[in-house]
């Protein structure tokens, strides 16, 4: 297992994981705005992906971050906003090798903290995350108003 950070290079390997990342939250299928998404997110530097690929060099997972600020504590802080595995091979340790490196990107990038949201329904999710550490924020709620 290789876990990199991404680059123009790899949209062709990320774009299909992407686009079953977005079929997950049910989203249609979009592989051509997958890619012009991601295109612009690493163009503009405006995220950071991390790429899994097997021994044999498929693409088999990602994690993008999107840096951010967090004004009350005045520190800069990491969103995991995606991952995503693919499911043949799921529990095989995939996820956690792309949280541990969202995390030392973090520690060593000056960021503060790692946040991330999921699915209220997403269990083996949340079970990995509470496993690797994360604690459930239980003092705020999340709102969204569509623009």
């Amino acid at each position: 297992m290789k876990i990199a950070r991404a680059n123009l290079h790899d949209l062709n390997d990320i774009a299909p994981l992407f686009d079953l990342y977005r079929q997950f939250y049910k989203e249609d299928p979009d592989i051509d705005k997958c890619r012009d998404f991601l295109q612009h997110r690493i163009t503009r530097g405006e995220s950071i992906i991390f790429l899994a690929k097997s021994d044999a060099g498929k693409a088999v997972g990602f994690t993008q971050l999107y840096p951010t600020f967090c004004s009350v504590e005045l520190i800069s802080r990491l969103v995991l906003y995606d991952l995503f595995v693919d499911e043949n091979v799921r529990k095989q340790g995939v996820a956690k090798f792309l949280m541990d490196a969202a995390f030392d990107f973090a520690s060593n990038n000056g960021f503060k903290r790692l946040t991330l949201e999921t699915a209220v329904d997403n269990y083996p999710g949340q079970a990995l995350y509470e496993k690797e550490g994360w604690k459930r924020d239980r003092a705020f709620y999340t709102y969204h108003l569509p623009v």
